[in-house]
């Protein structure tokens, strides 16, 4: 065993990294080849290969048998469960020493669980879960857990709490009072909205400064989206949006930096409130859901935070 002040490597490892983070440690039968970096405080277990060029931060935890292929790059705080194998591929004229590289990315505090194995050029967002198991063929949203072949969302990270469902009824079955249905603490709102119901059906609307939090400038509609796409995925700078589903069903994500919540919108008397600064994500479309937006501000691509690191470190959440 190989050990020095700043990392330790077992006698049965081979390691050829370029360089090698303090306090990290290189357990048995490892493999690491050329030109890859490994960070402060990880922890590489028995038997798992790493190839060249490999990108690897601090706090990462590699579990027995893992295989990382290639141009890899993996965050901070990751984990990297059993036999879990990460695939990279080059292709090119290699005659005219022209290679193209297609790498994995996996942002930080992911989780990728035993034997999932994740294929060439997919993200996996910061917080993402994919369950053991799982073969990843696209992009995995930040926060997203993934399961199954191919890996499809089956739900958010969100602290162990479940979506709250939202209802126009009481416990005792009254009809709510129009106003602040419930603060989520994430900091978004949920507005029951007034609803008046007569023979010619029903009728919901909100008005400026009673129900509606802001002057709209502009409004939009998503509609016609496949159950197993995501959108959203940014914060604003300045915009607040306000959200109903007038059709159909969706579940929204909202998350300030450090705290997750889920909330189904199924109802069009039902509004949400992400005020700026908050990360939000819908998915779960319905096949019938048509979702209205109402926003503060006209579009504006600057106030737009669409990379989930540049959020957190607008909001000051990054360790």
């Amino acid at each position: 065993m190989i050990e020095s002040q700043d990392f330790i490597i077992h006698e049965t490892a081979i390691c050829e990294a370029a360089s090698v983070g303090a306090g990290t440690t290189i357990s048995s039968f490892v493999r690491i080849q050329t030109r890859t970096k490994i960070g402060s405080h990880c922890k590489i277990l028995d038997y798992v290969y790493i190839a060249s060029d490999a990108a690897i931060a601090d706090h990462v935890t590699i579990q027995p048998g893992a295989k990382i292929s290639g141009v890899v790059q993996i965050g901070s705080h990751v984990t990297i469960g059993t036999n879990a194998t990460l695939v990279q591929e080059l292709v090119g004229d290699q005659k005219a020493g022209l290679k193209q590289s297609f790498g994995i990315v996996v942002e930080e505090e992911a989780t990728i669980g035993a034997n999932a194995t994740i294929l060439p050029g997919v993200r996996i967002g910061a917080g993402a879960k994919v369950n053991a198991g799982a073969v990843v063929t696209k992009d995995v949203p930040v926060g997203a857990v993934v399961a199954g072949n191919p890996a499809r969302i089956s739900g958010y990270v969100s602290q162990d709490r479940a979506p709250l469902a939202t209802t126009r009824y009481s416990a005792d079955g009254q009809p709510k009072s129009a106003g602040l249905l419930k603060e989520l603490p994430s900091g978004a709102k949920l507005v029951q909205l007034p609803e008046v119901v007569d023979l010619r059906g029903k009728l919901s609307f909100a008005e400026v400064d009673q129900y509606l939090p802001f002057t709209p400038k502009r409004y939009f509609l998503v509609y016609g989206v496949p159950t197993q796409e995501v959108r959203g995925e940014h914060a604003h700078k300045e915009c607040h949006q306000f959200l109903v589903c007038v059709n159909g069903s969706i579940t929204v994500v909202t998350d300030n930096g450090s705290t997750k919540d889920q909330v189904v919108l199924s109802s069009p008397d039902i509004g949400l409130h992400i005020p700026p600064k908050i990360w939000g994500i819908q998915f779960k479309y319905t096949k019938d859901a048509v979702l209205l937006v109402l926003a503060s501000h006209t579009y504006d691509a600057n106030d737009y935070i669409r990379k989930y690191n540049e959020f957190r470190e607008f909001k000051g959440e990054i360790r």
